[in-house]
């Protein structure tokens, strides 16, 4: 019998090997930004941008606020044909369909998933419950969709009430926060001002359900989605909120509703420079230790440190423009698999 193969050693391994176990769920690695849009022309000017920025941000194209009422089933078509089109050249385009005691919800999903490119996920609107969820999720099997990760929104007193058993849901990929339709379900008692940029951050119950979302995501390896800015004229205003999003609240991902918000979101979830060169310096000496503790700047590091900064490096990774700042070459060389 031939000898076995040895072992690599410590220093030799990626750091996905070396600081994740086999087994570790980790969560999907999708991009910052989920860019929503309903209109024809807006479809089709976001699948341009797409085309010119590259991957760092997501396409949604919305069957369900984007469709004019009774015109539902033309407007899946109308998208279906765009996400089969040669302009979803990254596919990264999905798709939100109806809630699921909407009429036409079985039609629409079926020619969504008929399009000659799979979405790259579906968007389920206002589920009320983790029963609404399931359905979705068996429709989908039932129409050849087994393969597409389902995406929800968190808008409904049901569905917040359920939002760790949502989260555990296997075909679940990530939630998402639908702000308006959640603070209209109180009836008043929440005022509009929760919904502006600056007040949805202050609002107890509009904080409190954020941070339920975020965290039953982060316990099963899912990937929080924090929920719109309506000023898009408003660029600081923007920044705040997406910087607060990320920074605060352990969101990593963010709507866009209107293509001048793409830009500053991706930014604003984008590690800093310094970030960066601190998690290549000490992500190096820590390989270079076989991942044994380090020291760096009169601070301690050991794997749970590493795994912070190396998933500081991979958010890095995924929102590089096409025409913008990257990763230095060798870094991408050695951790990304990539021939620069």
């Amino acid at each position: 019998m031939p000898a076995p193969s040895p072992n690599p050693s410590p220093a030799a391994l990626h750091p996905r090997t070396a600081l994740f176990d086999a087994d570790e769920p980790a969560p999907p690695a999708l991009p910052v930004c989920d860019h929503y849009c309903g209109v024809e022309s807006r479809m089709r000017k976001s699948l341009e941008l797409q085309a010119r920025l590259g991957p760092v941000f997501d396409v949604t194209l919305d069957a369900e606020d984007g469709a004019p009422v009774g015109g539902e089933v033309e407007h899946a078509l109308l998208i279906a044909s765009l996400m089969g089109g040669q302009a979803n050249r990254f596919g990264r385009v999905g798709a939100r369909i109806l809630p699921v005691d909407h009429p036409r919800f079985d039609d629409v999903l079926q020619i969504v998933l008929g399009a000659a490119h799979a979405p790259a996920y579906v968007m389920l609107p206002k589920p009320r419950s983790l029963t609404d969820v399931a359905h979705a999720a068996a429709a989908l099997d039932a129409v050849g969709g087994g393969s597409v990760p389902l995406h929800a929104l968190i808008e409904t007193h049901g569905a917040l009430a359920e939002v760790g058993a949502i989260a555990a849901h296997p075909r679940i990929e990530s939630l998402s926060f639908g702000l308006m339709d959640f603070v209209s379900a109180h009836r008043g008692a929440i005022p509009a001002s929760a919904m502006s940029a600056r007040g949805q951050f202050e609002h107890p119950l509009v904080v409190r359900a954020k941070l339920e979302i975020a965290a039953a995501c982060h316990a099963h390896a899912k990937v929080p989605s924090h929920c719109v800015v309506t000023e898009f004229k408003h660029a600081a205003a923007l920044m705040e909120a997406a910087s607060k999003a990320c920074r605060q609240f352990g969101y990593t991902r963010m709507w866009s509703i209107h293509p001048d918000q793409i830009r500053p979101i991706v930014d604003a979830f984008t590690p800093s420079v310094a970030e960066v060169d601190q998690a290549i310096e000490i992500l190096g000496a820590a390989q270079a230790a076989g991942w044994a503790p380090t020291r760096h700047r009169d601070t301690l590091h050991d794997r749970a440190s590493y795994r912070y900064f190396w998933q500081i490096l991979e958010r890095a990774h995924r929102t590089s423009y096409a025409d913008g700042p990257q990763l230095p070459a060798e870094v991408r060389r050695a951790y990304f698999d990539e021939s620069v």
